[in-house]
């Protein structure tokens, strides 16, 4: 049975015991999206120690690589967020995964720095729109107090990528060679495409949505029809509360989403058969975060808490399960480690799918993807600096990981400090 919104109509609230799951079904789609999406993203964080030692790679080239792919993902991300807004999910999807799928499979042709950054500038400008059209479709088939839910649902598929990909890709390069890899794993991108575009449709025109789960879905005040301008969703706070937390937190997930497999190569001594299950114990521990943080959340609205307080009480404790990551670099059991790092990930990931409920909190359906957009490409640009001071740092101290541990553990408060100053209340915003 459906927990009851506070305020909710009691006639939706009564008739939530008897409404369809569909919604449900698309939170999967969703889900098996972001699994595919982390799969060929972190693929040359797996492939890297085999690329170093075949094309000679230094720590700051390999951070070049990821510069651009960041760079890309700033560009799209923004773009994206409007595109989605105007077009919607289902078309934003199709035209997200198309580009980075092909892009993906391109990686299996480069040969060089250049053209492995050309591969990686085509993937994240297709995976910027993974999140904007995810986001916006799970605020078209969600009524807001299951939205942090749902997104902590669909946003644990990025770590079950992550767990994926360690052990799927060191299997097909020992069988086959890395840029097989590339060619195999994009397959999985093309067949989700035919699943979404087959199962998608907003709800009011879906033939397998009843009428008593769409009215459960509409609970929520209208919202206006009309998307707003970027230039309207800019002048609001609530945006850049929204931005300046991805520009904190968003550079610390690249880091461990890329140079975690190194740092387990380097720090104790693994190979492409044995960093594997490791790699793949820390992020099954991350997605119990993701679902735990969308839960609690949407847990204490459904106990009567105002959103203000769920969400902000939620990312302060998971601000607090980061912090023993500054002890990662001294810890001399590799499962001593995955245990520290795990908890920290899961922390990012619950205050991740936390923070991304926050836009359909404070804006209309209309704008959510901009401003999910405007955050995300500022984050990209976090990342793209955090990119290049992780190579210079790595280079430097001979790969020491000391001084970015350090960096990881205090991003979450000064993120959640950043949403309460620019955002005291979460108040919705005036669209009108």
């Amino acid at each position: 049975m459906e927990p009851t919104a506070p305020g909710a109509d009691p006639a939706v609230a009564d008739a939530s015991a008897r409404v369809g799951r569909y919604r449900w079904v698309i939170c999967a789609l969703l889900f098996a999206a972001t699994a595919i999406n982390y799969i060929d993203r972190q693929m040359i964080g797996v492939l890297k120690p085999t690329l170093k030692d075949e094309f000679g790679w230094s720590e700051s080239d390999f951070a070049t690589i990821i510069f651009w792919f960041q760079l890309a993902y700033a560009i799209g991300y923004v773009g994206f967020g409007r595109i989605v807004d105007v077009v919607g999910a289902r078309a934003g999807y199709t035209i997200a995964i198309l580009v980075w799928t092909v892009s993906h499979m391109a990686h299996g042709l480069a040969t060089s720095i250049t053209t492995f950054a050309m591969a990686r500038f085509g993937l994240g400008v297709g995976e910027a729109g993974n999140f904007p059209s995810g986001i916006k479709a799970v605020t078209e088939w969600f009524p807001q107090r299951e939205r942090a839910y749902a997104i902590g649902l669909f946003n644990a598929g990025a770590n079950i990528g992550a767990i994926v990909t360690p052990l799927l890709v060191p299997a097909l390069v020992l069988a086959f060679d890395w840029r097989v890899a590339f060619y195999a794993t994009g397959v999985f991108g093309m067949l989700w495409l035919v699943a979404w575009l087959a199962i998608y449709r907003d709800p009011e025109r879906h033939p397998r949505v009843s009428a008593a789960e769409l009215a459960y879905i509409r609970q929520d005040p209208a919202d206006p029809v009309e998307p707003l301008s970027w230039g309207r969703v800019a002048t609001h706070r609530e945006t850049w509360a929204y931005a300046l937390a991805r520009f904190c937190i968003d550079p610390i997930w690249w880091f461990f989403l890329f140079w975690l497999p190194g740092y387990l190569f380097d720090r104790y001594d693994l190979d492409l058969k044995t960093f594997g299950l490791p790699l793949a114990a820390i992020y099954l521990i991350s997605d119990f975060g993701s679902i735990a943080g969308g839960w609690l959340s949407s847990k204490l609205i459904a106990r009567g808490r105002t959103p203000n307080v769920a969400r902000k009480l939620t990312m302060l404790i998971c601000a607090f399960c980061v912090l023993p990551i500054f002890f990662a670099q001294g810890i001399a059991s590799v499962w001593g480690a995955v245990a520290v790092i795990g908890l920290a990930t899961a922390a990012h990931q619950a205050f991740s799918a936390t923070l991304y409920a926050i836009p359909s909190d404070t804006f209309p359906r209309t704008a959510v993807g901009s401003v999910v957009g405007i955050g995300g490409t500022v984050g990209a640009i976090g990342g793209m600096g955090m990119a290049l001071f992780t190579g210079y740092v790595l280079d430097a101290t001979g790969n020491n990981y000391s001084v970015l541990f350090a960096i990881a553990g205090s991003a979450y408060f000064v993120a959640l400090l950043a949403v309460h100053l620019l955002s005291p209340r979460l108040a919705r915003v005036d669209a009108r």
